[in-house]
């Protein structure tokens, strides 16, 4: 494979003379990224009622292990994987090419299925880079022939050209073709070889395509005309050495690679063949600074982008508020146990709120003296778990947490039954990691009668899922002790330590998880902002235990995962 990145740096290679130039249209002439990509989001979601999951590439023949992650992303969320959407850099069609491949049935479908999502969100379009017209411009005064070839509709196209810029390109090119008006979309030739036929020009490598995707190259390929990347995207080297790889796309391979316009006019004025006079030379747009990426997004250290996490082994995970929702049932049991508070001999057993860890902590505490029950607001916020309610009320006071739990349990069977993923694709992702080869766990804090009716009952049921169950009762402390997890560790016989996740919503899980010296995976499923997880995760000398990582949902989680399997460690 030609060193494409060397020679877009050395511009050593000398094109033929170009008669016609055409270009795509979105991520290379124009940015409408947002729309795009939330018409995608919408049209992923539509998958299954599409019938286009059976079309979905299986994982091994992706062609790289970018597109394996997005397949298996996709597969299982039914959206983009959050890194692919924070950075937009990839297009609709090369999305649709690393999930479907070549299959034109699919494509055709996916696409429909987009343009009927993006017409809720199109209109807003503006020039890719600086100075663009000015580009477009001078090509023409080049005699070079320019047009525009989009897997865009018609219907987007059109409106998007009277607008962009005021409207002042619509007389700019020679032929502009859409998706909708070829029997294929890209990457099938279909549409290079139909604009050089209505301008009775050949197709061949006096014919420039210049593009932004992979789909576009392969498009270019096929039609045997020349092939100019344009790296809009501004992608690193190593970018391109992976997608250009001999097992991904290494027939495709760009003939040159440009980062900006400039460098587009610089082919054009050196191709084999040209012939510019000096007058042109002179009316040539002049030299713009070298376009530059964007700053890389600050996030906090616990955040799944920048975690250094093991990949691991096992995956443990809390019961109530992580995989499913018992919440009603939850809070009406501590309400009635909070009213026996003096019955059970608790009462005074509540701790001193000078010893609280927040102003809010100290609030719960004095309401429930006050009251015996909990602060209408947090039944109807639905962000704590009992037991960290409990740790609030009692903190180290064991014969008290004790009872409470043993109050709370007497309860709860007036109420419980119900549980439902807390998620609509939780059972996809435990599925889902099962399938990846790892061992998978609960430990909850909920006694074994309750726990099994709600783990058989659950979605049809769950328990062939895991390798594993602790309950609270079925060892002499609970959370945040460690006792639960070292048992789930004898049972499985393996060895405590990074390589083994727990994944909870609540401030005991991450002081049993760093406890025990295994990864600690907040589950915000309160989605608790960050000044909140600040707050409560302090990392004081008194309150020292902070997650190593924060995901706000099982696909934030999932993404985690597959990140973190990418760059393990090869043996």
């Amino acid at each position: 494979m030609p060193n494409t990145t060397q020679v877009r740096i050395e511009n050593s290679v000398v094109l033929p003379r170009p008669t016609l130039m055409l270009f795509d249209w979105h991520g290379t002439l124009v940015d409408t990224h947002d729309a795009m990509y939330q018409a995608i989001e919408e049209m992923l979601a539509q998958l299954d009622e599409l019938d286009l999951v059976q079309y979905l590439l299986p994982e091994e023949e992706a062609k790289t292990e970018d597109d394996e992650k997005l397949i298996r992303y996709i597969r299982i969320y039914r959206h983009l994987h959050p890194r692919v959407l924070a950075e937009q850099r990839i297009s609709r069609t090369d999305v649709f090419d690393a999930i479907f491949g070549d299959n034109d049935v699919a494509n055709r479908i996916a696409h429909k299925a987009y343009n009927d999502c993006y017409r809720h969100h199109y209109g807003e379009v503006k020039p890719f880079q600086t100075g663009m017209f000015d580009y477009l411009c001078y090509l023409k005064k080049l005699g070079i022939k320019i047009g525009v070839v989009t897997n865009r509709s018609r219907e987007f196209l059109d409106p998007e050209l009277a607008q962009v810029e005021g409207g002042r390109w619509n007389d700019l090119f020679d032929v502009t073709l859409c998706g909708d008006e070829m029997l294929r979309y890209k990457p099938a030739p279909d549409s290079l070889v139909q604009a050089s036929k209505q301008l009775n020009l050949l197709t061949d490598q006096h014919l420039w395509y210049v593009g932004d995707s992979v789909t576009d190259m392969m498009t270019a390929t096929k039609a045997g005309v020349t092939r100019v990347f344009y790296n809009g995207a501004l992608w690193a080297p190593h970018w391109f050495e992976q997608v250009f790889a001999d097992h991904a796309h290494h027939h495709y391979d760009p003939d040159i690679i440009i980062d900006d316009f400039d460098e587009l006019l610089d082919l054009v004025i050196t191709s084999k063949g040209a012939e510019i006079t000096q007058d042109l030379l002179t009316k040539r747009p002049d030299r713009l600074p070298p376009r530059q990426p964007k700053a890389e997004h600050q996030e906090p250290d616990w955040h799944p982008a920048v975690a250094k996490l093991t990949y691991p082994k096992v995956i443990l995970f809390d019961w109530h508020a992580t995989l499913v929702d018992t919440l009603d049932a939850m809070y009406h049991a501590v309400d009635d146990m909070l009213k026996e508070l003096k019955e059970l001999g608790l009462l005074e057993h509540l701790v001193d709120t000078a010893k609280c860890k927040s102003p809010d902590d100290q609030r719960l505490v004095e309401y429930v003296r006050d009251n015996l029950s909990l602060h209408p607001k947090i039944k109807i916020d639905r962000k704590i778990s009992r037991t960290d309610i409990f740790e609030i009320l009692f903190a180290d006071n064991y014969v008290a947490k004790t009872l409470a739990h043993k109050g709370f349990t007497e309860h709860y069977r007036k109420y419980y039954g119900t549980a439902l993923p807390f998620e609509a694709n939780v059972k996809n992702m435990l599925e889902g990691l099962r399938k990846l080869g790892l061992i998978v766990g609960v430990i909850t804090n909920r006694d074994r009668e309750f726990f099994v009716h709600e783990l058989n009952t659950v979605d049809g049921g769950w328990a062939h899922l895991f390798d594993t169950e602790i309950c609270g009762d079925d060892t002499v402390e609970r959370k945040p002790h460690t006792d639960q997890i070292l048992k789930a560790a004898e049972n499985l016989n393996i060895t405590l330590g990074p390589d083994i996740w727990y994944v909870g919503d609540s401030t005991t899980d991450v002081i049993a998880a760093k406890s025990a010296g295994i990864t600690s995976v907040f589950f915000n499923g309160a989605q608790w902002d960050l000044p909140w997880l600040n707050k409560i995760f302090p990392g004081t000398e008194r309150y020292p235990y902070k997650p190593d990582v924060v995901v706000n949902d099982f696909s934030e989680f999932w993404a985690l995962v597959l990140s973190c399997r990418k760059n393990r460690p090869r043996n």
